[in-house]
C-alpha cells in the first residue's frame, strides 16, 4: 500500500511540476519561441481551439513568429486571439499567414514577467503542498484503521515529506533559471 501511495503522490507532484514547465515556456524571455502563443485559443467554427490546431506556428528568427492559418477564413479570428490574448503582441497578416514582431522586452516588463514566473511557481509549490497534506492524511487514515503501525507511519511520513521538499526544490531550481533567462539582455 505505501508503494502505491508513494507512486501516486509522485505522479501527481510530476504534474504540478510539468504544468509549470508549460506556463514557464509560454513566458517571453527576449527571443521568440513557438510556445509563447501554446495558450492562446482562438474562436473556430463555433468553439474555442488552440492556435496549434488552427495553424502552424514557425519562428522564422529570433525576433518573429508566423503561423500558418490552414483555412484562410479564420485569420481574422486568428489575429483578434493574439491580440487579444494579454502577451503585449501585435500581429499582421499576409494573405493566410500571420508575423508577429516581438518587441525588445523593457526592463519594466521584465519586472512583470518575473512576477507572473513567481506566480506561477507559487501555484506548482501550492499544489505540491496539496498532494503532500492528501498523502499525510491517507497515511493518518491507515494507522486510525491499524492498518499500518506507528514506526511505519513515521517513516511513510518521512518519506512524504522528502519527496515534498525534493520537489519544492526542484521547482525553486526552476524558477531561478527562468528569472535568469528572463533578465538576460
Amino acid at each position: 500500500m505505501s508503494a502505491e501511495l508513494m507512486k501516486d503522490m509522485t505522479t501527481r507532484m510530476d504534474g504540478a511540476i510539468a504544468a509549470l514547465s508549460k506556463e514557464f515556456a509560454g513566458l517571453r524571455t527576449g527571443r521568440a519561441s513557438a510556445d509563447l502563443l501554446e495558450p492562446v485559443t482562438v474562436e473556430a467554427y463555433g468553439a474555442m481551439s488552440p492556435l496549434t490546431q488552427v495553424g502552424n506556428v514557425n519562428v522564422p528568427d529570433a525576433r518573429r513568429l508566423s503561423v500558418q492559418v490552414w483555412d484562410k477564413t479564420l485569420v481574422p479570428a486568428v489575429e483578434k486571439a493574439i491580440r487579444e490574448s494579454g502577451l503585449g503582441l501585435n500581429p499582421s497578416s499576409d494573405g493566410d499567414t500571420i508575423f508577429i514582431n516581438l518587441p525588445d522586452l523593457t526592463e519594466e516588463r521584465r519586472a512583470d514577467l518575473i512576477k507572473v514566473a513567481r506566480k506561477y511557481a507559487e501555484n506548482a509549490r501550492v499544489s505540491i503542498r496539496n498532494v503532500r497534506r492528501d498523502g499525510m492524511d491517507t497515511v493518518k487514515k491507515q494507522k486510525a484503521a491499524s492498518e499500518i503501525t506507528e514506526d511505519d507511519q513515521r517513516r511513510m511520513e518521512g518519506d512524504i515529506q522528502k519527496i515534498t521538499d525534493d520537489k519544492v526544490a526542484f521547482i525553486d531550481s526552476t524558477l531561478e533559471s527562468k528569472e535568469k533567462d528572463i533578465m538576460t539582455v
